[in-house]
Parts: structure tokens; sequence; C-alpha cells
């Protein structure tokens, strides 16, 4: 019952025993609660440091201290250790308000500036810090295929508490994704609590927009280590938002693969392929962007090149727009 204030029920049991006048000593008090003496002696000794039992003049095992006055002392010395800790807590709260508006100050964080960061620790501080601000919306593009589990067991907390707050989750992953098993239990759990994966053949890059006015965007998407940009409320977000809704719109539920029809020749994946041969880009690049082994871009390459009658690859890209395959 007394717990709160610091008494244990040995604490306590032996308290009560003493108020009630028990007689007999120390021995007599231990019998009297079916107690080894130095069970008592504990609560004794325990009691004595609450201030709660005093010296016996006669050489007893104490005197009790008036029970209004001995547990009104130990209520005002917890009353006091409180507000002591609220002292702390706004002291603490007025330094870190000082120290965010020096950082707003200094240029730090200027919310109409394009922010860099350089190391992965401080991009990822700031995907920590707008991930627990944000109110509204995440919208993202996630690159590179299937998911590592080490990955996905890491953004579980902050997605986790993303959703939780109500916030609108939306990820873009890539269609090869599906071949992941530990990705596709993560989009069931992600789903389960109302985010939205949906996945397209082809990726440019990561990129993360909270709220529709925060965005984060590798510097370079082939050089992890040359850092990140954070965009703050300007034109650029809103390009980057844009071109989030059409691919969206255009992407489907994870595992959910368009094939090919006789309306439309190409399954996305090859027309990726033909898209991004279109653009030069060699087969470790393409790889990348849809998120599969060097070997199945070549293996779809080889198969457009023989349905086309194609000797090299400008040759099929010649080809496939001649048949209305690709836009040129």
């Amino acid at each position: 019952m007394l717990r709160q204030l610091g008494l244990g029920p040995d604490e306590e049991a032996v308290y009560r025993a003493m108020l009630a006048g028990g007689t007999g000593g120390i021995s007599g008090l231990a019998s009297q609660l079916g107690w080894t003496e130095e069970r008592f002696r504990a609560a004794l000794d325990r009691l004595a440091a609450l201030s709660l039992v005093r010296p016996s003049a006669d050489g007893g095992p104490g005197r009790p201290v008036d029970p209004e006055l001995g547990l009104t002392a130990l209520l005002m010395s917890q009353e006091e250790e409180v507000l002591e800790r609220q002292r702390q807590i706004s002291a603490s709260r007025l330094a870190m308000t000082r120290m965010l508006a020096d950082i707003r100050a200094s240029g730090g964080q200027t919310a109409n500036e394009v922010q860099k960061l350089r190391t992965m620790d401080q991009i990822q501080s700031k995907i920590e810090h707008l991930a627990s601000t944000c109110t509204t919306e995440v919208a993202a593009f996630v690159p590179g295929g299937a998911q590592s589990a080490e990955n996905l067991d890491a953004a579980r907390p902050l997605d986790r508490a993303v959703v939780d707050r109500g916030v609108q989750l939306r990820y873009v992953f890539l269609d090869s994704a599906a071949n992941s098993p530990a990705t596709r239990e993560y989009v069931n759990w992600l789903g389960a609590r109302g985010g939205q994966v949906r996945t397209v053949p082809r990726l440019p890059s990561r990129m993360l927009i909270y709220d529709r006015d925060t965005a984060i965007v590798p510097v370079d998407p082939t050089a992890a280590d040359l850092g990140a940009l954070v965009l703050h409320g300007t034109g650029a977000v809103a390009a980057l938002l844009a071109f989030f809704e059409h691919t969206w719109q255009q992407a489907r539920p994870l595992g959910e693969t368009a094939s090919r029809t006789g309306e439309d020749p190409l399954s996305p994946p090859e027309r990726a392929v033909l898209e991004l041969l279109g653009q030069g880009m060699t087969d470790d690049a393409i790889a990348r962007q849809l998120g599969v082994s060097v070997r199945t871009t070549r293996r779809i390459t080889a198969d457009l090149m023989q349905r086309l009658g194609a000797r090299s690859r400008f040759e099929a890209g010649v080809l496939a727009a001649g048949r209305g395959w690709l836009c040129v």
C-alpha cells in the first residue's frame, strides 16, 4: 500500500507492528510476524533510513515515528524531487530552444534553401526527423528491387510511427521486388496498417517527399557516397511531386504484373529495357534501374533482338520505333 513512498511489504509490516505497540524486542517482534531476526533487522534498517524509526532510549528495536509526521515528510520529500525534476526539464527545454534558434540563425536550417547532406549519418538523421514530424503524407521511390531483411527491419519502427499517427504513406517499389519473400512480407505488414505500396518496372533513383513540401534526393543516383539534397518548399519539390503522382498512377500493387497483350506487344520490363537502351545505358545501369541482375537484362535484350530480327542494339531501337513499340 505504501510502496509509492518507498516502503515495501516487509517495511510496512514492521512499521505497523511497532505502531501497534508490539513488545519483546527484536526477537519478540520477529516471532510475532513469523520471521527470522535477520529479515526483521533488514526491514528495520530500511525504516530507519526513511526516518520512520528513531533510536530507542532503552536500547530496544527503536521508536516508531508518528505516521502523520513520518509519512507526510516522505511525501513532501518526493514532491520536492518532482519539482526539482520539473526544473531540470524546463532548463533543458530552454537550452534546446536556444540551440535551435542559434542553428537557424547560422543558416543551418533555412526553410527556403537547398541543404546538402554529406554523410549517411546526416541523411539518416534527417529522415528520422522528417518521419517523426510529418503530419499528412510520405511519398517515396524505393529502387533496388528486392530489399534486404535488415533494411526492412530497420524501416519498420519509422513506418509504424508514421502510419500510427494517421499519416498517409505511399511507396513505389520496382516490379522485381515481388521476387523477394522478405519484401512481400513487409508490404503485407505495411498494408495491414494502412500503408500503400505499388510497383513499376523502372525507377530513376531513390526519392522521399514529406508533406508535399520537403524532398530528399541523392546528389548522384549512381554514387550514394556523394550525399543527398534536401529541398524545402521549392518549385523543384512541386515537379518531383508531379513526377511521383504520374508514376503512382502507372504503378500496380506488388505482384500484379501486366502481361503482354495483342494491343501492347511489350511487357513492362521489355518496354523499360528498350527505353533505357535507347538512352544509351549500359547493361549494368539498366539492371540497377530495374532492380534485376545484369544476366536478366541481357536475356531480355537478346529476346527482344530476336523478336525484332535486329543484329545490334541500335537497330533494335530503330525497328521497335518503326513498329510503334516506342515513342520517338
